[in-house]
């Protein structure tokens, strides 16, 4: 009797990304990488796992990530408490402190990759996502703030993205958030009754995430609740200016949001998001700020920081709605041959046009031609270089070019050792 499997599917929230889809990941990437290099910054990879305690001190106890949407577990071999990362600042500030990176000089540092949370999926929102993760570490100043939210700008340009705007706002420093918790809880008491069950269970722990409310009946006390830029002193006053007068000279339109805290509790003086109305609920595409007393609090030397993640998944989401994404050919050659004969000098040339630079695909088995023609057309090939018998008793290829403009040569015959100078000069 033959036994009956259940047939396995992706886990919820986790989605596969297809040969076709993943040919726009690989674009996207290649052009941030091209644009995070035009300002200096450097690969950092990381490891997916940590231990649990670097992200609970980090990212703080009391936020929903450590809360609630870690996926985390006791190693079976030696009892460590470990965490798949669920995102990548906790864990760069972690190899910088390591391997010293801060001893001689600042670092500009990127990296990208899948990032995990347990949470309900949805649109723009997935248990496994992606990030592109951008730090400046050991840079104290409003210039370098100023100059992430203006690299961002250029990357919306580079997309044709014209719809995502830029909200911003301070959290200043230790002592000044200090002083305005107390007066937020004692906002918060004085308005116990409208609030819901989460914000009376941050309401001593977290504040100022009661503040980020979406329920409608909060949001006249939370519109109510004291501002803490109201609480900020003058240094942090300076530095936030020092900031909206940079992205002033650069042309950059942005929306003060005093509600705007983001929710990890690493942040002090300027924060900001991107954010859009195209992707429903899940509007932000990337948000960032300063987190100056993050690698002390790590154990490292007390140094600067600033950074931002973009959510790619989101991104492409963007991207995809500004028009149909144009397919990406497989190949730019589709190697077509009849015969054993033919099909191993298809290989051989092959390696030859692929030592002159060219993408090359040789059809594999032994079809007839009209099922190897389809196939050469559906590989978005612009040329078919044909072998048979003839071609091989002349020495001489044909070349069949599948997408010629008007006007111009459709076949030709083509001598094997000139094969890749005539195909490198046409495509």
């Amino acid at each position: 009797m033959t036994q009956q499997f259940q047939k396995l599917r992706a886990l919820t929230g986790m989605k596969d990304t297809l040969p076709g889809e993943s040919a726009q990941w690989e674009a996207l990437e290649a052009l941030v990488r091209e644009w995070l290099a035009s300002y200096g910054y450097r690969n950092m990879r990381t490891p997916v796992l940590e231990h649990t305690q670097l992200f609970a001190r980090g990212i703080g106890e009391v936020t929903d990530i450590v809360e609630k949407e870690m996926y985390s577990f006791t190693d079976s071999l030696n009892g460590d408490k470990l965490t798949m990362r669920p995102e990548f600042t906790a864990g760069m500030v972690r190899a910088t402190i390591e391997h010293n990176l801060l001893y001689d000089r600042p670092h500009r540092v990127y990296a990208m990759g899948p990032v995990f949370r347990h949470e309900r999926p949805q649109r723009g929102r997935y248990r496994q996502f992606h990030q592109i993760d951008v730090e400046a570490l050991g840079l104290p100043g409003p210039d370098v703030d100023a100059e992430l939210i203006v690299m961002l700008a250029r990357l919306w340009k580079k997309l044709g993205l014209t719809d995502i705007r830029l909200e911003l706002n301070s959290l200043g420093q230790a002592e000044e958030r200090a002083a305005h918790r107390a007066a937020l809880i004692e906002h918060l008491e004085a308005h116990k009754d409208v609030l819901d069950e989460e914000a009376q269970r941050r309401m001593y722990t977290n504040p100022l995430r009661v503040l980020d409310t979406k329920n409608p009946a909060m949001q006249e006390m939370a519109n109510a609740a004291p501002r803490l830029f109201d609480f900020l002193g003058e240094e942090s006053r300076a530095h936030f200016q020092g900031v909206c007068d940079r992205l002033d000279d650069a042309g950059i339109a942005y929306t003060l949001n005093p509600r705007l805290v983001r929710g990890l509790d690493y942040y002090n003086l300027t924060v900001f998001e991107w954010v859009t109305d195209r992707l429903g609920a899940q509007g932000t595409v990337c948000g960032g700020g300063r987190y100056d007393g993050l690698i002390e609090l790590m154990g490292g030397k007390p140094s600067p920081a600033v950074g931002f993640a973009i959510g790619v998944e989101r991104l492409l989401d963007l991207c995809s709605q500004d028009g149909e994404q144009p397919a990406i050919p497989e190949c730019q050659v589709y190697m077509v041959h009849q015969g054993e004969a033919a099909q191993r000098k298809a290989s051989l040339l092959a390696e030859q046009l692929r030592d002159a630079g060219l993408q090359v695909i040789v059809h594999a088995g032994s079809s007839g031609f009209k099922s190897q023609f389809k196939r050469a057309d559906a590989s978005g090939a612009q040329a078919a270089v044909i072998l048979g018998d003839d071609e091989l008793q002349k020495e001489q290829a044909s070349v069949k070019w599948l997408r010629a403009a008007d006007g111009a040569e459709q076949q030709q015959s083509v001598e094997f050792s000139e094969l890749a100078s005539v195909l490198s000069a046409r495509i």
